[in-house]
């Protein structure tokens, strides 16, 4: 075998390898920007897309920018919301950006594609809403005058485009692969999860017309929630995850809880397959940082609190020096003015 040979196999090896997690176009994320692109070609070169990820690029090279800054709020509202738990979202430099943890099919893989697949609705959303976009702009669909009797006024976010966005981008490899197998059909349900947590919970904001304040007329819009809440609710799924298996019921493969005596998972619900590991061991090939070093909470008895967080280790208490804000007044007019305080607190860190 010649040397290029080798190379060239080399190469499409550890490109099927990054091509084997649907999750890999988070590394987006970590770029400054996409909306610089001027060239088509430069869609080749955005590391973590697939074949068809990279046709849609080309296709749609002004909404990238919107993917990136959608995988930048799903890793951080990842982040805020485990901050407080033994595996906390901690992202690598490699692919996957968060490990090999999203290649199983845990709980924590199912949320990553939940929480991922709603940034991008969410993000590709907002940029139709603000005109950053010439392909969308506010949802037309909505107008005249509601059953309620106000009228519908203002810009409606366009969260048909952005679902319809989101679907055709992060549900590619799955839907390319016929979407027969076990984890094909768990990330679609997840995905889908996702993007439910803002379509189900879109919202009627108002704004009232009329003498001295009154509201003679009001006029209202749609709007999505705020990310954090659709973190919050996306959270409260993965707390109660179903976990399921593959059947064939009839000609269709289909996902159905593993325990039969738990009620049926909605499309609103998180579904995984796989157990998950306890994260208490740095193993940095598997994406997991360990909880060594970690602050930890000595009067919690819930997952934060020492005893759980540095799985039966130990840990270490040191006093630190901190400095806050104290004895505020405020001075007409106008602004407030505060002291700094030194005070001296514990600090807990696990072994």
């Amino acid at each position: 075998m010649s040397p290029q040979y080798s190379l060239r196999s080399l190469l499409l090896v550890i490109l099927a390898a990054f091509s084997a997690n649907a999750s890999n176009w988070l590394y987006l994320a970590k770029l400054s920007s996409v909306g610089s692109i001027s060239e088509e070609e430069t869609c080749e070169k955005l590391k973590g897309l697939i074949q068809r990820q990279v046709q849609m690029c080309k296709r749609n090279l002004e909404v990238m920018d919107s993917v990136r800054r959608g995988a930048q709020l799903a890793i951080e509202e990842c982040q805020y919301q485990f901050r407080n738990r033994r595996w906390n979202c901690s992202t690598l430099d490699t692919l996957p950006v968060f490990g090999k943890v999203v290649t199983q099919g845990t709980r924590e893989a199912a949320f990553v594609y939940a929480i991922s697949s709603a940034g991008v609705a969410f993000a590709v959303t907002r940029a139709c809403s603000s005109g950053e976009l010439e392909k969308c702009g506010c949802d037309g669909t909505v107008h005249g005058v509601s059953p309620q009797g106000f009228q519908w006024s203002g810009c409606s976010d366009n969260i048909a485009y952005g679902v319809a966005f989101s679907q055709s981008f992060v549900d590619v490899r799955e839907r390319s692969k016929g979407a027969s197998s076990s984890r094909a059909l768990m990330n679609l349900h997840n995905n889908e999860a996702g993007r439910k947590a803002i379509l189900n919970n879109m919202r009627v904001e108002c704004k009232c017309h009329g003498v001295s304040g009154s509201c003679e007329v009001k006029t209202c819009w749609k709007a999505m929630p705020p990310f954090r809440k659709v973190g919050n609710m996306l959270k409260e799924k993965f707390d109660g995850a179903t976990e399921v298996e593959q059947r064939k019921i009839g000609s269709t493969k289909v996902l159905v809880p593993k325990n039969s005596q738990f009620k049926p998972h909605t499309d609103e619900d998180l579904v995984y397959l796989d157990s998950s590991p306890d994260f208490c061991d740095h193993d940095l090939k598997n994406g997991v940082l360990g909880t060594s070093g970690r602050q930890c909470n000595k009067t919690s008895k819930a997952i934060d609190g020492c005893e759980l967080m540095c799985c039966g280790r130990g840990f270490h208490t040191d006093e630190v020096e901190v400095v806050e804000r104290c004895s505020c007044k405020f001075h007409w007019c106008c602004f407030v003015k505060c002291k700094q305080c030194h005070r001296v607190v514990e600090m807990h860190t696990c072994r």
